[in-house]
């Protein structure tokens, strides 16, 4: 039996106080390989009043190889559009970024904090610097689910990097998500609207997927996705609120790998920055032949708060691993935020 280790190694990368732009913390980083074949990071950067955008960073090596630091390079998107706005603040959040041989482009994901709550957002890239919106994703309404997933907030997507079967066997892009089915952020208090028939209320991981025909020249049709199945619930005491996807999955021996987050503890109503989670982190191997079947998922945490700089900061008690970096055929560097304040990187090895 295959055992997964995930050991903290250090911080890649602190506020710069003299920048406004990360008066409260930078955090949950997209993490990828550039062209010229450097290690890049992508951080969410958090102004005052919760105000977020992305930027990108180099990063900086030592003589091992490993991350030691980051060069600032500018921030590469910003929330803009009316969909990335609200009375109260904005924010494009939370950015992943997958590199699509078939597509030959770079995808992210990020959440986009607008009026009705967080939607996905869509943008590609050829470069990393220069990046164009795809749009928010939409989600085709199917009967047997009973209800519009457009409807609902939604976030933590990632996708996987190469095609993989659809539900109907053909070869489709595929992008897990994570629905939260509570409404009461933007409609009457208390209102929610769980889909009739699931198992489990509570937010879980999802994937949806984009027949790879429909794409072609378009990259627009990455938007337009169908075929949703529940992919995992939450069922550990660690996770006994909701779980959500973290990195983007990498291929390995074993089936396609990914680290995703749980989180227990309480919620407090009215609060955005909630003071009484705690985030922790595991892994799951989805099935090569269909990837919202598990092979693997860890019963416990494999990375949990422990360090103050995990503990303490803006939302204390979270690591929430974001970016992923192979190294070998065993072992890869994950990226994660610590108590959204900080990024901090650990070796997963198995």
């Amino acid at each position: 039996m295959t055992t997964y280790r995930l050991e903290r190694r250090g911080i890649v990368m602190v506020p710069d106080k003299e920048d406004s732009r990360e008066a409260w913390g930078v955090l949950n980083p997209a993490v990828v390989r550039g062209r010229d074949g450097d290690r890049y990071l992508l951080p969410r950067l958090v102004a005052e009043n919760n105000l977020s955008c992305i930027g990108l960073c180099r990063i900086l090596a030592d003589d091992h190889g490993d991350p030691c630091g980051v060069e600032r390079l500018g921030v590469v998107l910003e929330p803009q559009l009316l969909w990335e706005r609200n009375a109260v603040t904005a924010g494009v959040e939370d950015p992943r970024v997958t590199f699509v041989e078939a597509l030959d482009t770079y995808v992210m994901t990020y959440a986009a904090y607008g009026p009705f709550g967080a939607r996905i957002g869509l943008a590609v890239s050829d470069d990393l610097r220069h990046w164009r919106r795809l749009g928010p994703v939409t989600f085709d309404y199917e009967p047997e689910l009973g209800a519009d997933l457009n409807l609902y907030p939604n976030k933590d997507a990632v996708w996987f990097p190469e095609p993989v079967p659809g539900p109907d066997g053909a070869p489709a892009f595929a992008m897990l998500h994570r629905p939260s089915w509570n409404l009461e952020e933007v409609a009457m208090l208390g209102y929610d609207a769980v889909p009739p028939g699931l198992a489990d209320r509570r937010p879980a991981i999802w994937v949806s997927y984009v027949p790879v025909d429909a794409v072609g020249d378009d990259l627009r049709g990455l938007t337009r996705q169908l075929g949703h199945r529940c992919v995992a619930y939450a069922e550990q005491p660690w996770e006994e609120l909701k779980i959500g996807g973290g990195t983007p999955p990498i291929r390995t021996e074993h089936g396609w790998l990914s680290v995703f987050h749980g989180v227990s503890g309480r919620y407090l109503l009215g609060v955005a920055l909630q003071p009484c989670v705690h985030y922790a982190a595991g892994v799951m191997v989805h099935d090569p032949q269909d990837v919202a079947r598990l092979r693997y998922r860890s019963a416990r945490p494999l990375l949990q708060p422990e360090l103050d700089e995990e503990r303490v900061g803006t939302v204390p008690n979270v690591v929430f691993p974001t970016g992923i970096d192979v190294r070998d055929d065993h072992a890869a560097d994950v990226y994660y935020g610590m108590a959204d304040s900080r990024i901090g990187w650990a070796r997963l090895t198995w």
